[in-house]
């Protein structure tokens, strides 16, 4: 960790937070009380979106371009902060490693966020898992509410990855254990209670929501919710602390407000509406991410939490890279120039571009340098966006901070609106189910047709009955393909998706419609992550990056 970093008081006071209006965790991290004077401010800042092209394995750098971008706003004066998710302990100890941004780029103190933090997954697996606690008590007294014990589709959570724990038996002991059934964990930020958490506007909001999860349905086919099963006060009250907004800073002293978690994949993919707000109110300028690439985390934003958190978009940026480029277009090694894989890879990139263009935003494309890049690979599709008229800036934040983000900050401000975008949204929330999903299929994935399997028509006709029709969906689907078939790189082409079941997150006011193989617990690697982690004998963490 830098020895340069503020004392965290004084980053607050920079955005005009009082001191006593923090809860400071440490010398360099705090939470911001939802009663601060700062969340009454009236100011609204301009709001940058940062979302990508089709990631690859290797990485394109999207959190380390958000800061970066704002570290180079900041050096040519502007009043900014950025607003991202909290790491979750899966990709840090599985494939991914630490998500606070690399090189000269990072917030701090890293290591701290990369782990527990502040306690907020902690605290969001509590709720959770009391939640499931209750359920399984209810069973064993009586089972007053008739909760059908084949038809209980709440499961449990637990921030790692673990495949063991995708499907388990409870109950295996004997009749004082409970009762035997079939069960299930997802990983937190899968959980309904990140959704809800990172949706929620206030206290009341977030207790509201919490009753509003649906975990089950009784033996006559109705639905069954946690306020019928009163535990969402305790439920609430675990999340006390957890939905205050947690401010740090990056390694040049920018104010970032980093909370909740929900993955782009299988989840909303946004921080909290609560960090964006404040950082709005208190910023001229908040860079925020979307998880994964256009076709997930940003058309998440754009037709979801946008709509429920009333935050206009003023500009989108598009993070891509030579050699994810590449390797969509098929090269063999993308640390070696390969021209014609470029050109055709280049097809991925443009498409996101349009996706974008399609809620009426005209976005801008950060091209992230690498060492291995060549001239003539980034003269090369510079000229391929300048003929599709894509505006496009070089960013090289992860060598050089804040300074290496001027190009790309200058770049932001010759084009970003006064204004929020008017947004042309996907589908309306009035549409029907089915008319919802095939708009984002087909508008967004580029699909010919939507497949539904046995088990959504079934999801469809009781969402039909229990009268949720109007909620707006989240797609679950793979990241690594714009379809929802893992394997297809770069755009394809004359392809269906399926949709095999439709979660229901009524707590959160979302449908999960799930494609392809989809999984909301992942695995860990041959090699984890975790075997490069370690401690010194000072007590410093490294390994995490």
């Amino acid at each position: 960790m830098p020895m340069t970093l503020k004392p965290i008081v004084d980053v607050a006071s920079g955005l005009g937070i009082a001191q006593d209006s923090i809860e400071t965790y440490g010398r360099y991290m705090a939470k911001v009380p939802l009663n601060s004077e700062a969340f009454r401010n009236k100011r609204r800042g301009k709001l940058i979106l940062v979302t990508g092209m089709t990631p690859t394995p290797a990485g394109e750098g999207k959190t380390t371009t958000v800061i970066g971008l704002a570290q180079g706003l900041n050096r040519l004066g502007k009043n900014v902060s950025l607003a991202i998710r909290e790491p979750s302990l899966g990709p840090c100890f599985g494939v991914k490693g630490g998500a606070t941004g690399g090189g000269k780029s990072k917030v701090e103190p890293s290591d701290k966020i990369n782990l527990i933090f502040t306690g907020d997954f902690p605290a969001v697996s509590a709720a959770h898992n009391l939640l499931s606690a209750v359920i399984n008590n209810h069973m064993y007294y009586k089972n007053s509410l008739k909760i059908d014990q084949k038809d209980i589709f709440f499961p449990r959570t637990i921030d790692m990855n673990d495949r063991s724990l995708r499907s388990i038996a409870v109950g295996v002991g004997g009749k004082d254990d409970g009762t035997l059934a079939m069960d299930r964990f997802v990983i937190t930020p899968a959980s309904e209670i990140m959704a809800i958490l990172g949706l929620s506007k206030s206290y009341p909001d977030m207790k509201e929501k919490l009753g509003k999860i649906m975990v089950a349905r009784d033996t006559s086919g109705n639905p069954v919710y946690a306020s019928q099963l009163k535990v969402h006060g305790a439920m609430a009250a675990l999340l006390t602390d957890a939905l205050k907004p947690n401010l740090v800073q990056t390694t040049e002293g920018v104010p970032a407000f980093i909370h909740t978690g929900p993955f782009g994949n299988i989840a909303h993919g946004t921080s909290s509406i609560v960090a964006d707000d404040l950082a709005l109110k208190t910023s001229d300028y908040v860079v925020t991410e979307s998880g994964f690439a256009t076709d997930l985390g940003a058309e998440k934003f754009l037709d979801l939490v946008s709509r429920v958190g009333s935050l206009g978009v003023s500009m989108v940026v598009i993070v891509g890279t030579i050699r994810a480029i590449k390797h969509h277009g098929g090269a063999k090694d993308v640390k070696v120039e390969d021209i014609p894989a470029l050109k055709t890879g280049s097809l991925n990139l443009i498409r996101h571009v349009e996706i974008i263009r399609s809620f009426g935003i005209e976005p801008l494309v950060a091209l992230n340098r690498f060492p291995t890049d060549t001239e003539k690979e980034i003269d090369t599709i510079l000229q391929l966006l300048k003929t599709e008229r894509i505006n496009c800036a070089l960013s090289e934040v992860y060598e050089k901070g804040g300074e290496g983000g001027i190009n790309l900050a200058n770049e932001v401000l010759k084009n970003i609106r006064p204004e929020p975008y008017k947004l042309k949204y996907a589908y309306e929330l009035e549409d029907p189910i089915k008319t919802k999903i095939e708009k984002v299929a087909k508008r967004i994935y580029g699909a010919n047709e939507v497949i539904y399997g046995k088990q959504a028509m079934k999801d469809l006709k009781f969402i039909e009955k229990a009268g949720l029709t109007e909620l707006p969906i989240c797609m679950a689907k793979t990241q690594n393909s714009i379809s929802d078939d893992a394997t297809i790189l770069n755009v394809p082409k004359n392809f269906s998706v399926t949709v095999g079941s439709i979660g229901i997150s009524s707590g959160a006011g979302f449908l999960v419609p799930f494609m392809g193989n989809i999984m909301t617990m992942p695995g860990l690697p041959r090699i984890p992550n975790a075997e490069g982690v370690d401690i010194t004998e000072s007590g410093e963490i490294v390994g995490l990056f």
